[in-house]
């Protein structure tokens, strides 16, 4: 348990920024094994799922619960228009003419946690474009939403 432990908030500082595994993933996460495989699959806090790992690349896929977690230190966000912030949160893709602020960090394929203007979570999803190309660009689909906020509660 505490190798494991040590594992996923080391592939999560990889991931999305140093430090950002001790403030994912507390002591008290339950981990949650593939019954096939018998590795990771599912991390969860007090009933919630954080994380996915997902085993094609053995990275994270968030929940709108982890990425509340770690917004705030993450190098992972892309932020949005407040007048496009619901259709974000129902789980609408992220339009590039829409994102005021993407990471520079970002890579297409990459998680991202997408944010309104004031910082607060949206949406979860994966990069398409580079987080340069989403400030540059002036057309298409910046973020490919997997689950919004609204999806969730």
């Amino acid at each position: 348990m505490k190798e494991d432990l040590k594992r996923i908030r080391s592939i999560a500082n990889y991931q999305f920024g140093k430090g950002v595994g001790l403030k994912l993933f507390p002591e008290n996460v339950k981990i949650e094994y593939s019954k096939r495989t018998g590795r990771i699959r599912y991390v969860y806090l007090n009933g919630e799922r954080l994380v996915t790992l997902r085993p094609t690349d053995g990275l994270f896929s968030l929940s709108v619960a982890g990425a509340k977690r770690i917004v705030k230190i993450a190098k992972c966000v892309v932020r949005v228009q407040n007048d496009v912030a619901e259709f974000v949160a129902e789980g609408k893709d992220v339009f590039v003419k829409h994102v005021v602020w993407a990471d520079e960090n970002i890579r297409p394929k990459d998680e991202v946690i997408v944010v309104n203007e004031r910082g607060d979570v949206l949406a979860v999803g994966r990069a398409l474009l580079s987080g340069e190309e989403m400030k540059t660009f002036r057309n298409g689909v910046a973020v490919k939403v997997r689950r919004g906020c609204m999806e969730e509660s």
